[in-house]
C-alpha cells in the first residue's frame, strides 16, 4: 500500500479497470494488482512533490540541437499489405468489434 492512510486506488477500481479492458482477473489477481498500481501511484505522487521549478521544462532527454538526419519521403505498405495479416477486414479496413454503446 501507498505511504498514505488512504489507497491511491481500491480493489474495487481495479476490477471496474479490468471489466472495461475486458480483462477477466481472479480475486488473487485483484489483490495483487491493486497492491502493484497503488504502490506505483504511491510513488508518482512522491516524486511530483519534488520542487522542480529552477529545471527547465524539456521535451526530451537528450540533447537534439544537432539532429542532421534529412527528412526523406519514403514509400509505405501498399492497403494489401498493411491488412495481410489482419484477422478481418471490411470495406479495406481493420474490423474490429464495436465496443461504444456497450453496458
Amino acid at each position: 500500500m501507498s505511504p498514505q492512510s488512504q489507497p491511491a486506488i481500491s480493489r474495487g477500481e481495479v476490477a471496474d479497470l479490468a471489466r472495461l479492458s475486458r480483462l477477466a482477473l481472479t480475486d488473487d489477481e485483484l489483490d495483487q494488482y491493486a497492491t502493484q498500481l497503488d504502490s506505483i501511484l504511491g510513488h508518482v505522487a512522491q516524486i511530483s512533490e519534488v520542487t522542480t521549478d529552477d529545471v527547465p521544462a524539456t521535451a526530451h532527454p537528450a540533447d537534439l540541437r544537432h539532429v542532421v538526419r534529412e527528412d526523406v519521403v519514403v514509400p509505405g505498405l501498399t492497403p494489401e499489405e498493411a491488412l495481410s495479416g489482419a484477422p478481418a477486414v471490411e470495406q479495406d479496413r481493420f474490423a474490429v468489434p464495436q465496443i461504444l454503446g456497450e453496458e
